[in-house]
């Protein structure tokens, strides 16, 4: 097995790196399940990004108009937009989620209930289990009689009130139960740290669309990771993202070729 490491400048640069590399490093596989069953796709046995500068613009690829191929995602699918419903960022930050989603990442981020035994011990205090923080309406909410937990905003607070040397502060998005799932969360953890003054994040995805999905994904995760830092009162850090399953289906190959000028 092979990992490929890419150091890179900024998001649109590791994005380069990762589709100009795969063309050449990438194993073909047939799809035995999931999106796009049937298909080939181009493959990296496992995959570690290490992105110095991800906050300097821009976010998205940089596709020089000679190519004369589209952008694989536009900032209004991001930010939001005409012939956008809903922006990436509303998905990725808020606990809306439409019918017939079975999750959203912003959901499992924003809107996680305290049930069973870790809301037993709340409702006793069990103070050496469980941090039982008083609901604020923000970061930790009640509706219905439900508990819910704001992941982001408790990580901010957490930061803010005991320090920077923490390492249990992970914004988590898979459950175990997801492996009954037909189509379970691509993003699974994206993990912090602060260091040197600066809020770092480590995002691992399962299995990710190297064309139009990494893009789009490290460009709200970015966003996301600003305004933490903002938040927290520290500078905006590094970014080091990781996956086992980091691929470009086949038919995105000869776009590929195009922008990397391997016609």
């Amino acid at each position: 097995m092979k990992i490929h490491h890419i150091i890179a400048r900024d998001l649109p640069d590791l994005w380069f790196q990762a589709v100009h590399d795969i063309l050449d490093q990438g194993n073909r596989f047939v799809i035995d399940r999931g999106s796009y069953k049937g298909q080939t796709r181009l493959e990296y046995d496992y995959f570690c990004g290490h992105v110095k500068y991800p906050g300097s613009p821009p976010l998205i690829p940089d596709i020089p108009p000679a190519c004369g191929i589209p952008n694989p995602v536009e900032e209004a699918y991001i930010f939001g937009g005409d012939g956008y419903g809903r922006s990436y960022m509303e998905y990725l930050m808020t606990g809306h989620k439409e019918p017939g989603e079975s999750y959203t990442y912003g959901e499992r981020l924003t809107r996680v209930p305290i049930s069973g035994e870790k809301r037993m011990w709340w409702d006793h205090h069990v103070t050496d289990i469980v941090d039982d923080r008083n609901p604020d309406g923000k970061i930790v909410f009640e509706e219905n009689g439900v508990l819910f937990l704001n992941q982001i905003e408790w990580v901010i607070d957490t930061y803010r009130r005991f320090g920077e040397r923490n390492n249990q502060m992970v914004l988590q998005v898979a459950h175990p139960s997801d492996l009954v799932l037909m189509d379970p969360p691509c993003l699974r953890s994206i993990d912090t740290r602060i260091q040197d003054g600066a809020l770092h994040f480590f995002v691992y995805f399962r299995s990710w669309d190297l064309w139009g999905g990494l893009p789009a994904n490290l460009a709200g995760i970015q966003t996301l990771k600003s305004y933490m830092a903002a938040e927290i009162g520290v500078a905006d850090g590094e970014m080091i993202v990781e996956s086992k399953g980091l691929h470009l289906y086949g038919y995105a190959e000869d776009l590929a070729r195009l922008r990397c000028l391997k016609v």
